[in-house]
Parts: structure tokens; C-alpha cells; sequence
């Protein structure tokens, strides 16, 4: 399929106006920003922006899912390292979802905001389109290297991601995050090792 001039300047106009609202949002919050800064910084219009996008909420979602997509490839490139040991590509990629969360542009932008500007039910969808699959993946690949006990993938996939968002909530709101973390990090290792086959 062709793409015309007008195709790739609305391409334009929209990676222009998530690559504003992303820098604002993750900088100062979703409430904090109108969306008179958004077309300023992005060099558009108003009008620009209402056709790219139904209201500041439809662009606050392209900014989360942009940002969703970013940390799964992350662990995707990270877990595959370490894909030879099914077991420890499932630790590899839970350390890089909790590292990624850590990160204040994410904390602000996935765990503090998504929540309420994009309704829990949305958020969580988004959170599992994204992460679920590469959760399922590692999993099976763990069950088929025997390395874990074989059981059905996809609830334990969701609890194990439920986990991890979990935790990543929790550290986001701690008074002390280094401490959450190794906190965090340390009982998901032991429920990997619940999973775990034993010699």
C-alpha cells in the first residue's frame, strides 16, 4: 500500500504531538498539563491536535501505550539473553519490569497516572497486552525445559503479572523504593522457586 504525503505528514503530526505530551506528562502529570503546552511544544495546532486524537485523555493513552511497548521490548531483548536458562529469563524479565517502573517518566506516566486517566479496566488491558504474552512465552519455555512444574500457562501467567504490577505499585508509593524493591524482588524469587522443579 502506498502511503500519500498527507498519510505521512498526519504520521508526522501525531509522533510530534505523543513525543510533546509524553515529555510533559511523564515530567509534571497528566493534570498539570494543558493541552494549550502539548501543541506549543509540538510545534502544531489545536485543530492538530483534535484530529489526531479525540480529547487530551486519547493522547495521554498513545503516550502510555508508546511507553507499554518500549519496556516490553526491553525485556524481550533482555529475557532473550538470557533465554538459554528458561527459569532465569522470567527473573531477568521481572528485574527489567521493575527496573523500567523505577524509572520516574514510567512511574509517572504507567503506575500513577494510567490508573485513573485511562480507568483500571483499560489499564490493565494495555499492562497485559503487552506484558502477558512475554510472561506466557517464558513460562511455557521454563515448562518445557522442565524447569518449573507443567500446569496451565495463561492463569498462572495473569497472577505472575498481577504480581509484578503489584509490586511495581507498591514501590512507586514507598517511602523508602530501594527497600520495596529488594523487598519486592526477593518474594517473587520465592514464588518462582515455588514453581520450581525440584531434583
Amino acid at each position: 500500500m502506498n502511503r500519500t504525503k498527507h498519510d505521512m505528514r498526519s504520521e508526522a503530526t501525531r509522533r510530534q504531538l505523543v513525543t510533546a505530551a509524553r515529555a510533559l506528562f511523564g515530567a509534571r502529570g497528566y493534570a498539570d498539563v494543558a493541552t494549550e503546552e502539548i501543541v506549543r511544544a509540538a510545534g502544531v495546532t489545536r485543530g492538530a491536535l483534535y484530529h489526531q486524537f479525540r480529547d487530551k485523555a486519547d493522547l495521554f493513552a498513545a503516550v502510555a501505550e508508546e511507553v507499554e511497548a518500549e519496556i516490553a521490548g526491553r525485556i524481550a531483548t533482555g529475557a532473550a539473553d538470557a533465554a538459554a536458562e528458561p527459569l532465569e529469563a522470567l527473573r531477568v524479565g521481572a528485574q527489567l519490569f521493575l527496573d523500567a517502573c523505577a524509572e520516574p517518566e514510567v512511574e509517572r506516566i504507567i503506575l500513577v497516572d494510567a490508573p485513573s486517566v485511562m480507568g483500571w479496566e483499560a489499564w490493565r488491558d494495555l499492562a497485559a497486552r503487552y506484558g502477558l504474552g512475554l510472561v506466557q512465552f517464558a513460562l511455557q519455555a521454563a515448562m518445557d525445559a522442565g524447569a518449573i512444574i507443567r500446569q496451565p500457562v495463561e492463569p498462572l501467567a495473569l497472577i505472575l503479572v498481577g504480581a509484578l504490577d503489584e509490586c511495581a505499585l507498591y514501590i512507586a508509593r514507598a517511602e523508602e523504593p530501594a527497600t520495596a524493591r529488594e523487598q519486592c524482588a526477593a518474594i517473587f524469587e520465592r514464588i518462582l522457586g515455588a514453581l520450581t522443579v525440584q531434583a
